[in-house]
């Protein structure tokens, strides 16, 4: 889906109304005994982090979010049980976490206990000013030190309705949402129809949490993954990797305002020509990351590209369509290459022998490290991701239903880059601290991406 923040998702006036958790539910979740499943480590680590920075003096909103179209006036009564259904769907959505000193502590409602109240905002004439009040208001109803921690809204018009969806990113990732507009429409349309949705059950991140720390706490500082993760860091000089070109920020300076680029990439049959031309090395991902490679070494000097690759944890076919936030992150180094297929070749490399540490959460692999990494950003480290979209139920439709995944852009000082591959081509999106130093390097990597792109697409 193409990566927005909430300026620029095509919001348009109409009556503003939410969902919430309704005070009752809210009531019997704070009765609630602990539930022995876990946290998973990145959603700890995260809270974790949210805290520190708040501590700081900071509120660094950090939420995800959806945003889509229903056709014509909404039934309100059949997309409320629409919401309520696809909440039921997925467990995470009714857990949460309460401090005991300085331990997470899960609770976690029983279905029957989930409903949710719906108020009717008002009528927004003015797009500027709705944006305004949805994000002001997700950034207070998703926020990561907060229960709840997700909120619905729908802006209703007599054409259209446009549904957003907001939570903490310790129930979704970005799977989880690419999945939600196909899954509304469907039980909407249900309710529509007064008939019953016969959708299979799917796997409880609550329960992966469970299985994933119990993997991960039976490793010792001795392990194999361990060793790797030390040698890697210690070449980083200590730190997780950032993004290896200048971005204006001065040393031991605050947590950075950041700012959002995205845009087109590339058409379709430019995406289709360059993922045939790196299909015998793996395919696009490989590609993105040889290109990064190449162009920031041209930018920035950097004889050695490391950086930290994010893969899904869905390693069995129950979590497929579950909701939570499935992802690790392998290291990888490429040094300079003389060309593209030479870095193809050493990308290829790298993520062969390190993809499966990414099933290892990295909290966990820190901790053992036993470094000081007392987290004072949201962001651990800079990512490239490439996913292909174009699999995700309904994503041909996306561009009609004014589909967008939603990122808030506050503060933080990595950069965060998406490759989407849709029917459309390819979407390119980036967060990235707010400096004219960065500003300029990043357009420089974005446009060298697309001519690389360009060029590889031309040579097949």
């Amino acid at each position: 889906m193409r990566v927005s923040d909430i300026q620029r998702c095509e919001v348009r006036p109409g009556q503003l109304v939410e969902w919430t958790f309704s005070p009752a539910t809210v009531a019997a979740a704070a009765a609630l005994p602990p539930d022995p499943r876990p946290p998973a480590y990145i959603q700890e680590s995260h809270i974790r982090t949210a805290r520190s920075v708040r501590e700081d003096g900071l509120f660094v909103p950090t939420w995800l979010g959806a945003a889509f179209d229903l056709p014509g006036r909404a039934d309100l009564d059949a997309l409320e049980k629409a919401l309520r259904g696809w909440t039921l769907r997925h467990e995470t959505l009714r857990s949460g976490f309460r401090w005991a000193g300085d331990e997470m502590q899960r609770f976690t409602l029983d279905g029957n206990d989930v409903s949710l109240s719906r108020k009717v905002v008002g009528d927004f004439a003015d797009a500027g000013t709705l944006v305004r009040h949805l994000q002001d208001r997700f950034d207070v109803a998703a926020d990561a030190l907060g229960w709840p921690n997700h909120i619905y809204a729908a802006v209703v018009r007599d054409d259209s309705t446009s549904v957003y969806m907001a939570f903490d990113h310790t129930n979704v990732d970005a799977y989880s949402l690419q999945r939600i507009p196909q899954e509304i429409h469907e039980l909407y349309a249900a309710r529509l129809a007064g008939r019953a949705v016969a959708g299979a059950p799917v796997g409880s991140y609550v329960d992966f949490c469970e299985l994933e720390r119990a993997n991960a706490d039976g490793i010792d500082d001795s392990h194999a993954i361990v060793a790797r993760w030390r040698e890697f860091i210690g070449r980083c000089d200590g730190r997780l990797p950032s993004f290896p070109v200048d971005l204006g920020l001065e040393p031991g300076g605050g947590l950075p305002a950041q700012q959002l680029m995205r845009e087109p990439l590339v058409d379709a049959d430019a995406a289709a020509a360059f993922e045939a031309y790196c299909r015998p090395f793996g395919g696009s991902l490989v590609g993105f990351l040889a290109a990064t490679s190449l162009i920031v070494h041209e930018l920035g000097g950097e004889p050695v590209y490391r950086t930290v690759v994010p893969f899904h944890t869905r390693l069995k076919s129950v979590w497929s369509d579950s909701v939570g936030w499935y992802v690790g992150g392998a290291p990888i180094e490429v040094a300079a290459a003389r060309d593209f297929d030479e870095a193809l070749t050493a990308v290829r490399a790298e993520l062969q022998a390190n993809r499966s540490l990414a099933r290892m959460p990295l909290a966990r692999v820190l901790h053992l490290l036993g470094a000081d990494f007392r987290p004072t950003s949201p962001d651990l480290y800079s990512i490239v991701s490439y996913v292909d979209a174009r699999v995700v139920p309904g994503s041909a439709r996306w561009a009609e239903r004014k589909v967008y995944g939603l990122i808030r852009v506050s503060y933080g000082d990595q950069v965060c880059a998406w490759v989407n591959r849709l029917h459309e081509g390819l979407w390119f999106a980036c967060r990235y601290p707010d400096t004219d130093v960065a500003y300029k390097n990043m357009r420089r990597y974005v446009e060298g991406l697309r001519n690389l792109v360009v060029s590889v697409a031309a040579r097949h």
